[in-house]
This record gives C-alpha cells, structure tokens and sequence, in this order.
C-alpha cells in the first residue's frame, strides 16, 4: 500500500495532510524518514507520525438515516451514494452497506467494512426480522394480516415469502416485518394483494432502532453493544 493511503486510512489525515506531513519529514518508515508519498509500505512495519505509531484500525461500523433518492451503492452515475454522505476527508473506500434499500425508501442502513458481520446480517439463513413502517394507497384489506402471516406468493415466484407480521396503525398506515430480503420485496408483497405503497421507510434490522437523532444523510457509529447484539 502507498504510505499516503496508509495515513489516510488509519492516522485520520486526508491525504493532502498526509503528503504533506511525509514532505516535512514528520514521517518515518521503520525508523527512517518516508522517501516519499509513493513509497510501498506493509502494515507490520513501523510506520511512526510525529513520533505516534500509526497501526490498523479495526472494522467500522454505522447507522445512517438513508434519505430518498440516494442509493446504496460505492459509485453511481446517475444518484447520490450511501458512501458519498460519509465525509470526503476520510477514507471510506472500503466501505459497504449491509442490506440495500430502494432509491425512493428511507430509513435504517448499516454500513461496515466487515464483511464477515455483514454476511451474517444479510444472509438468509439468518432469518434476520427488518420492520418497515408503510404507508399505502389504498386502505388495509381486513384479512392482509393473516395473508402475510401465510406467506404471501409474489408475481413470477414458485414459492410463498417466509410469514410476515403485519401490524395495522389505521387503513393506511402499518407496519411490517420481513425475515428475508427478496428484490423490492415489501412493495412486491402489498402489490400481491392490489395495493400500492406509497412511502416506505425501514425502522429497525434486528435488534437495532434506527437512532431518532439522526436527521436524514446522518450517520453515527454502531455502539460497541449494538455491534455485539448483531454478531
């Protein structure tokens, strides 16, 4: 790895910083000053700034509030990235988020550069409970409660989602939680029953609550807890 993007990645300098602490010789490789901002260096050497070793952090993990038309992805063309709203004078590369919502939706992402945990929030067999709060166009049917609890059998599928719970908060208003991630899945499972679904915002992914602190495009990182309560 380049000693800059070492820098960049685990002393908090950006890497404007970084090139220009290695110019100024506050830098040192193993004990010897940085020949420059190119130079290949390995995590075991003793990479020293301003006398303070500098090592490997460990995994990052977050929450964000996902506003609409933002999507969960490292790069687009065309949209706002989840990454893109983490601040540009850190290093977020490495970054990824953990159970992708739609463009339109809103709400909880987690976002790690651990993939072994992300693995265990989003794989299937998991069976891990996300609650989305929807709001419908059309009012509730009166048996859409034991419908999802059966398993609702959506458009071009063999087989029937897992059992969903349904809560109603009043004809247009409810809020359900799903033990899988198929493709746009919630708005898939109203529209098996000829509704449509207006605005939908994830509230929780397991355990965890997205923080009613963070405005939308926030984000904060995961409390040592919450990042146990999801291994």
């Amino acid at each position: 790895m380049r000693l800059d993007k070492y820098l960049s990645n685990y002393s908090g300098l950006s890497r404007k910083e970084a090139k220009q602490a290695i110019k100024q010789g506050d830098v040192l490789v193993d004990r010897i000053p940085a020949t420059g901002p190119q130079q290949v260096i390995h995590e075991q050497q003793d990479i020293r700034l301003a006398g303070l070793r500098i090592a490997p952090r460990g995994p990052r993990y977050f929450m964000l509030n996902k506003p609409q038309g933002c999507v969960c992805a490292n790069s687009d063309g065309q949209h706002a990235t989840v990454i893109g709203l983490f601040c540009e004078e850190e290093d977020y590369t490495d970054l990824h988020v953990a159970g992708r919502l739609d463009l339109d939706t809103t709400g909880l992402v987690l976002v790690t550069d651990d993939g072994q945990w992300s693995h265990r929030i989003t794989s299937p067999k998991h069976k891990m409970p996300k609650r989305y709060q929807v709001t419908l166009q059309d009012p509730i049917a009166n048996d859409a409660a034991d419908r999802f609890a059966e398993g609702i059998l959506l458009r071009n599928e063999h087989k029937r989602t897992r059992p969903a719970e349904l809560l109603v908060l009043d004809p247009h208003h409810v809020e359900l939680t799903i033990y899988e991630g198929k493709y746009h899945q919630v708005k898939r499972m109203f529209a098996a029953l000829g509704n449509h679904v207006l605005e939908l915002h994830r509230a929780s992914i397991g355990p965890i609550s997205l923080d009613p602190e963070l405005e939308p495009g926030a984000y904060r990182p995961l409390y040592q807890e919450e990042i146990e309560r999801l291994s």
